[in-house]
């Protein structure tokens, strides 16, 4: 897919929003293309003032929601034997899908929420929750709340890095680990510290 990147960015620059809702949509529909690539040239256009950050996250998350009910249909009505089966036409990995599934199988639902803040997961996590038939509502929520964020950070470090926005497409993996340990301790003191209030207000009463 690398090989379309420069065809990608030129749809972006011509369509804009359009062109963000729909490669995102195709992303989360388990087409490789980069979100770093997508998400972080959109950025770039917000910092030159030829979108607004509203409209890019907007775009980007109709288009992700989209592309991974899309995904989530296709797990739930074609089952693992179907995506084996034609996967590699779409040009999806076995190997991507495996990683997917063992994240699934071990996490369950929860998965759904943290694999969107993870290269490689995020994008075809939708799969084996359709194989699985997971209540869609909560697979959207779960959807829906893991990818704001995400989508949000990337949006924000293409246009803060500005015409630097490349260095995404290098250091974007490594970027989406150091999100989901943040994330992780943001949780973290956030629980210690309602454990905290609740054991106080115990002791009052």
């Amino acid at each position: 897919m690398e090989h379309f990147s420069t065809f990608f960015l030129d749809f972006i620059a011509s369509w804009g929003y359009v062109a963000v809702a729909i490669l995102m949509a195709a992303e989360n529909a388990c087409i490789p293309i980069p979100s770093e690539l997508i998400l972080g040239f959109a950025g770039y256009l917000i910092f030159a003032d030829q979108m607004t950050f509203t409209g890019a996250l907007i775009a980007g998350m109709v288009g992700g929601m989209a592309g991974s009910i899309f995904a989530y249909a296709v797990g739930h009505y074609g089952g693992r034997t179907f995506v084996d089966k034609y996967g590699h036409y779409f040009f999806v990995k076995k190997s991507h899908v495996d990683i997917a599934q063992n994240w699934f199988d071990k996490y369950g639902l929860k998965a759904v929420f943290f694999s969107r803040m993870l290269p490689v997961v995020r994008t075809f996590i939708s799969l084996p929750a359709g194989f699985a038939h997971v209540d869609m509502k909560k697979f959207l929520t779960l959807t829906f709340l893991g990818s704001l964020p995400w989508t949000a950070l990337i949006l924000f470090a293409g246009m803060m890095l500005g015409k630097s926005w490349e260095i995404m497409l290098a250091v974007g993996h490594q970027a989406s680990l150091i999100f989901v340990g943040v994330c992780a301790v943001v949780i973290a003191i956030m629980y210690l510290r309602y454990r905290k209030r609740k054991q106080q207000k115990q002791v009052f009463e």
